[in-house]
């Protein structure tokens, strides 16, 4: 489920040109198993008048566009009408408890199943375990498991049969019950409570009657159905447990107060009195409390959150801000021109909330088939016994192998095959530093042809570097860095950790004083008898009354060029030096982009930078489409031209610019050491910082998908091979349950298979 963004509102106009408010809403729904609940939803909320409404079953989610007067409450009362519940905005804090109540709830009855589930099932097939009424005992042990273990199926089944509808719990819940009846039944009528009762095992039902066995048990099917299923179901729930995470993450950039001028007094109110033409107070370290206009006061600020670049952006009277951005060095007064719902951030949240709405629901393989082959069985089990009466007038024969066809057909590997896969698939990635979400993401990075990278921290490493560095003639290169370093090692901001880092293997060269920041453009400081500046170029010649150098001006050039920032560095006066510095390309950039070629991939790269330097980027690495300059907003836009284009699309990013891209994309991947927001968003998460990990993403991926699929196939070709077999008496209810516990221990050894896979990098580069 997800968390409940709340109400909004826009025009729109009907045919007699009135203007209309549509209105819309976002609700969490517990209670979906399956995408035919999703259908159910969606179905019974558009029946109301003027609603229109899409319920994500891959979320939890209903988002709902209505007009006329609504309240969140209708819209919940129609939910539980179809026989779910949702979480109105009123009640938003009782989202997250719902989910860990979901998880806490599938995790007691599964460890309660599975205590008491391994003797009943040891018991069951190992003979010489059987003491004398070892089946009362077995019974005792599997009776709380059909009845409270395997509740949640029950309930569901329940349900669908009110509407006509048969799913995954439904089958489910049928071989389990049919199991367990049928075993009540030969326990305390068909003659097998005898206490020197043992197991008997015969091909045929009907040599079972002639010989005159006591009818076989099926407990430890029973028992062990349940455990299976609430195995897989548990993995989900914790996969599903963050789902809600993107959006509080972003709504946690909010500071939760600002300091206002009032009357010339400065006063620290809640956020939510700050209003539009308020003017407050920035210092530096602090984030920035809403958009806004500067006044007073220079800064640098860093807008990575809106732009992704790890470039700190100068500020000063007349500039505009953007609010959770961070004020770096200097203290700023503000005017508020955007609050509330009107701030970028608000947008950035909107943008990552419509794409989640717009996402049609996944619909998983095994619902799909089931919701045709549990009525099949169902016949299939009723002629079956119908033929027997009929042909042989044998009501334990008959009911045996009606009971046989039931069970052959009961989905024990079917539960396996999704989660056994993505267990095993997920902690091979997890080695290898990837994070896969679900089976969703699975069913999406098959059809994946389009890649759309962002270029800073993920074909870049996002972290500032000295590229370049000239110094006049007739000074030594390595004097000269050492006395910018010594100059910004007491200063906080991204160049000067930058500028020091690149001077930490030289001597110093003498003490400090007289250190003093000039927010925005520079710092001074005396190094021994030297009186240093390390600024922007311009603020370092303004003071320096230099008007420049030819040295000087050429560096300035080329540094422009490519894109870098710069820094220059006087002493007494005197121009010493130009120091450029970039993001540095990440060294295995260029194999990624090869070998995501080699997989018939196309790839795109966005940048918040300049054309010229996202081309030097994209030269470095390989890319020839580029799209430069983009916000947030465009990036979406980007992803969605090339889905309209009929390309199915993956998007790789980092930044909390990038979360709306990631959502929208058909496959979101992000990188760790970007920001928890783009985390949250994504589908596949890279630990490992390496933009091969994306390529060893989708590889694992599509190789664990494969894997599912053949998983599923076997799961349901055992059975449906082994039903006429039942169904004319070939194949009693024990050696059915005994085919069906096969064709599990297939599906775990073909899953198994996923611990060979090797990340790419281990293998030989792919030739370009």
């Amino acid at each position: 489920m997800v968390a409940v963004v709340g109400c909004g509102g826009r025009l729109w106009w009907n045919d007699g040109g009135v203007s209309i408010e549509l209105q819309e809403i976002n609700l969490a729904v517990i209670g979906m198993t399956c995408t035919s609940c999703a259908q159910r939803v969606q179905t019974k909320l558009n029946q109301l008048p003027g609603v229109t409404a899409s319920v994500n079953y891959a979320t939890e989610s209903a988002h709902i566009d209505f007009t006329g007067q609504y309240l969140p409450a209708d819209f919940v009362r129609s939910i539980r009408e179809a026989g779910y519940d949702a979480i109105a905005p009123e009640r938003q804090s009782e989202v997250d408890e719902a989910i860990a109540n979901d998880a806490s709830s599938i995790r007691r009855h599964f460890w309660f199943s599975l205590a008491f589930a391994i003797p009943v099932v040891l018991l069951s097939m190992v003979p010489v375990l059987q003491f004398s009424g070892w089946q009362w005992f077995v019974f005792a042990l599997t009776t709380p498991v059909v009845l409270w273990g395997a509740w949640p199926f029950h309930k569901v089944a329940w349900l669908n049969l009110r509407h006509g509808a048969a799913n995954m719990d439904t089958l489910i819940s049928l071989g389990t019950l049919a199991a367990y009846l049928w075993s009540v039944w030969a326990l305390l009528l068909g003659g097998s409570g005898a206490l020197n009762f043992r197991a008997t095992h015969s091909l045929f039902i009907g040599a079972m009657a002639d010989m005159g066995h006591a009818p076989a048990l099926y407990f430890e099917v029973a028992a062990a159905l349940p455990v299976f299923v609430l195995a897989g179901r548990w993995f989900e729930s914790r996969a599903k447990r963050n789902s809600s995470s993107a959006m509080r993450a972003l709504l946690s950039l909010r500071i939760d107060r600002a300091t206002v001028v009032r009357d010339g007094i400065e006063v620290e109110v809640p956020l939510v009195e700050l209003m539009v033409g308020d003017l407050f107070i920035t210092k530096p370290g602090e984030r920035i409390a809403t958009d806004g206009e500067v006044i007073d006061g220079e800064s640098s600020v860093d807008e990575a959150l809106l732009t992704g670049e790890s470039v700190p952006v100068s500020v000063g009277p007349g500039s505009k801000v953007v609010g959770a951005t961070v004020n770096l060095d200097g203290r700023l007064l503000v005017r508020a021109t955007g609050v509330g719902e009107q701030t970028k951030l608000a947008q950035i949240a909107r943008l990552v909330a419509a794409a989640q709405s717009g996402k049609a629901p996944i619909q998983r393989l095994a619902d799909r088939i089931a919701a045709v082959f549990v009525p099949t069985v169902l016949g299939l089990s009723l002629l079956t016994l119908v033929g027997w009466l009929l042909v042989t007038g044998d009501t334990q024969a008959a009911f045996a192998a009606a009971v046989a066809v039931v069970i052959i057909a009961c989905p024990c590997a079917l539960g396996l095959a999704t989660p056994i896969a993505l267990l095993v698939g997920t902690g091979r990635g997890a080695q290898l530093g990837i994070v896969l979400r679900g089976p969703e993401t699975l069913e999406q990075s098959r059809r994946i042809d389009a890649m759309v990278l962002d270029k800073t921290g993920t074909i870049t490493t996002g972290v500032m570097a000295v590229q370049s560095f000239t110094v006049a003639p007739g000074h030594d290169r390595g004097e000269v860095l050492k006395l910018a370093a010594e100059v910004e090692s007491y200063s906080e901001h991204p160049l000067a950790r930058a500028i020091v880092a690149a001077a930490d293997a030289l001597e110093p060269i003498g003490s400090v004083s007289g250190f003093l920041n000039s927010p925005g453009r520079g710092a001074t400081a005396t190094i021994g008898e030297v009186f240093v500046r390390v600024g922007r170029p311009t603020w370092v010649l303004e003071q320096a009354n230099h008007s420049g150098a030819a040295w000087f001006d050429a560096a300035i050039r080329a540094a422009a060029e490519f894109g870098s920032a710069v820094v220059a560095v006087s002493g007494n006066d005197e121009l010493l030096g130009l120091i450029s510095l970039t993001d540095t390309v990440r060294p295995t950039s260029r194999r990624a982009v090869g070998e995501l070629n080699q997989m018939g991939i196309s790839i795109t790269m966005l940048s918040g930078d300049s054309l010229a330097v996202a081309r030097k980027v994209a030269a470095a690495v390989g890319i020839e489409d580029i799209v430069a300059d983009v916000h947030p907003d465009e990036k979406v836009a980007a992803v969605v031209a090339a889905q309209t284009s009929g390309k199915v699309v993956a998007m790789v990013g980092d930044g909390v610019n990038d979360a709306a891209a990631l959502v929208q994309a058909d496959l979101g991947i992000a990188m760790s050491a970007g920001s928890d927001i783009a985390i949250e968003a994504s589908d596949i998460t890279l630990v490992r910082n390496d933009l091969l990990a994306a390529v060893d993403a989708i590889r694992l991926a599509r190789r664990t998908l494969r894997i599912i699929k053949g998983n599923l196939f076997w799961a349901f070709a055992y059975n449906v091979a082994m039903i006429p077999l039942a169904a004319v008496g070939l194949l009693n209810p024990l050696l059915a349950g005994a085919a069906m516990a096969f064709s599990s221990v297939f599906v775990v050894a073909n899953s198994l298979r996923l611990r060979r896979f090797q990340s790419i990098s281990a293998m030989a580069p792919a030739t370009t």
